[in-house]
């Protein structure tokens, strides 16, 4: 049996699957790949969090996408003050 084949297997397998179909989380040590089709494939790709690196990524994108919000938000307040200051002379 391939690496692809065992892939194809792991996949295929509901265990490794948790939540539901849309928002599923896939996790497989035994799928060598990182980045692997959603359940329904033409929606797209989700992270292997059972390879070595899948945690890892995961908890990246969501640090990063938690830091890029509170930069936001930073920036927002620094504006809505400087107009604030504009208003106020």
């Amino acid at each position: 049996m391939t690496q692809e084949d065992i892939n194809q297997t792991e996949w295929s397998n509901p265990q490794n699957w948790s939540g539901p179909k849309l928002f599923g989380i896939y996790s497989s040590k035994t799928d060598k790949r990182l980045w692997v089709p959603k359940r329904i494939p033409s929606w797209g790709w989700t992270i292997n969090v059972g390879h070595p690196g899948g945690m890892a990524l995961l908890v990246g994108i969501l640090v990063g996408a938690v830091g890029l919000l509170i930069g936001a938000c930073i920036l927002a307040s620094m504006v809505i003050a400087v107009g604030v200051g504009f208003l106020r002379h």
